[in-house]
This record gives structure tokens, C-alpha cells and sequence, in this order.
């Protein structure tokens, strides 16, 4: 029996303009170009693209789009895909800055981002998202590593002014720490991986503000999975209210983190409706 085709993706074609190195393990890649014209942004502060890197030596059909791609060449020829929060959007400058961590040839993205030069391609999809700091919230919880930093930074810049924010930040070491704007009342913490920090005790020791929370919680899938459990069981707070996510495993590719959370959410939905 034939295969389903998969619904049409045109992937948007954008040129590098530069890069800039934010801190030491984390470059910003800003571009544009002609294809920014296709990228329909949206209202959310994590909304993510699948970055595009195509297999080195293969061909692929014109236009480009991702379901004419899977019907016509092997699997084996199919470009690799990761995701990244969109850090800015500015369409009167012509400008979309994606952040990528990098450790040196550690990984798909990072070196590849490292490698960079003006006039170069990036090609994405998207883009999607979930979460917006509400407005109507009496505070705000946003709880991450360096795949979250830059929607938890977009989220800063998005709270309503005055508003009560707690920002819970792992990076590396004190290098890492970035520059955070915000118009709310934030208290920013940083976390450093090099001094033994754990980011889940310090939200387990977190003093919360009264009122509701709307939380963010996202990065690496092991102290998610904790904070999980944590924030709605132990601090009760509702899942409507509790955007969470692991963006990534550690010890696993990318491609085999995405199987393992297709796994546990189907046995999650499952038991659900015993």
C-alpha cells in the first residue's frame, strides 16, 4: 500500500547577514533577506523554527518543501532538523535572529552556526509556539537552561510593566550570563553548572509571591521532569497555567529524544483514558 504523502512544508530560504557572540558558548545568527518576506510571525514569546540543514552532496527538488522531499528521495537523503526559539523578529529591519549554543564540535547546530559567514543560507520552517506570559497573571515563574534562555528572555521582554517576574537561569559558568531587559519587577537568578548549582532545589527553595503564577519551564528533560511533578503537585499549580517542556535529553541525539517524548506522551495519553 502506498505511503501517505506528507502535507506540503516550503521551507523558507533566508540569507546569513552576520553572527555575533553573545557569550562565550552562545552566537547569535541574524537573517534576511528576501525569503523573510515568507516567515509569518505570531504572537508567542517561544515561537520556535525548524532550522534546515540539508545532507552534504544531495540535491533536492525545486521549490523546496519538505513533503515533496520525502516523497521523492530515501530517507537517508532527508534534511536533519532542529528547533530554535526565534530570539527577534524585525521585519522593518529585515531581521530574524535565532540564538545557538555552541560547544565547539560538540553536535549538528552549534559548529555549524560557529562556521557562519555573511551571504550564507539558512533555510527554515515554521514558525509555531505556545506561550505568552499572560497578562492577567500576578506573577511569573520562568525556569530554564541555554536552550531556554532566549524565550525566557523574549517572555522578560513581553511581561507587562510592573509585573512580578522570578527568573531561574542554569548556564554554565558566570560568562554565560546575559544581558536581560524587561519593564516587569524581575528577580533574575543565575544558576552556574561549573559550581555544582541545582536548578531544581533553588525552585524547591523559591519563596513564591502570593497570587497566581504563569509559569515557563523548559530545557533539559531530566530537571524538567522533577519541576514537573514538583510545581503541580507540591505548589498546586494548574496545567493551564504551566507551560513545560524538555527541548532536550542529555546523552541523547536530537533524533532520538524526539522518538523517546513521541513514546512517553502516547503512554502518558494512554493511561490517561483508562
Amino acid at each position: 500500500m502506498a505511503q501517505p504523502r506528507e502535507r506540503s512544508r516550503p521551507v523558507i530560504r533566508l540569507r546569513v547577514l552576520r553572527t555575533e557572540r553573545i557569550t562565550p558558548h552562545m552566537i547569535r545568527v541574524v537573517s534576511g533577506g528576501d525569503g523573510l518576506a515568507a516567515f509569518r510571525p505570531n504572537e508567542f514569546t517561544d515561537a520556535y523554527v525548524k532550522v534546515v540543514f540539508p545532507v552534504p552532496g544531495v540535491t533536492y527538488p525545486e521549490p523546496l518543501d519538505l513533503g515533496t522531499i520525502k516523497a521523492e528521495l530515501p530517507s537517508e537523503h532527508w534534511p536533519r532538523l532542529r528547533t530554535y526559539t526565534v530570539r527577534h523578529h524585525d521585519a522593518a529591519a529585515g531581521e530574524l535572529a535565532i540564538d545557538f549554543v555552541h560547544h565547539g564540535d560538540e553536535g549538528l547546530a552549534g559548529p555549524w552556526a560557529a562556521n557562519l559567514r555573511p551571504d550564507d543560507e539558512l533555510w527554515l520552517l515554521g514558525p509555531g509556539g505556545a506561550y505568552a506570559p499572560a497578562p492577567d497573571a500576578d506573577w511569573h515563574l520562568l525556569v530554564g537552561d541555554e536552550s531556554a534562555l532566549p524565550a525566557m528572555s523574549a517572555a522578560l521582554e513581553a511581561v507587562p510593566a510592573g509585573a512580578a517576574v522570578r527568573l531561574l537561569a542554569l548556564v554554565e559558568d558566570a560568562s554565560e550570563e546575559q544581558a536581560l531587559a524587561t519593564k516587569g519587577d524581575a528577580q533574575v537568578r543565575w544558576l552556574h553548572r561549573a559550581d555544582g548549582d541545582d536548578l531544581v532545589a533553588a525552585v524547591r527553595e523559591l519563596d513564591f509571591p502570593e497570587g497566581e503564577v504563569h509559569a515557563f519551564v523548559h530545557g533539559e528533560a531530566g530537571f524538567v521532569k522533577e519541576l514537573r511533578r514538583h510545581l503541580l503537585t507540591e505548589r498546586g499549580v494548574s496545567k493551564d497555567r504551566l507551560s513545560i517542556s524538555g527541548y532536550w535529553r542529555q546523552g541523547r541525539t536530537d533524533e532520538v529524544w524526539r522518538e523517546e517524548k513521541a513514546a512517553e506522551r502516547a503512554a502518558e495519553e494512554g493511561a490517561s483514558v483508562r
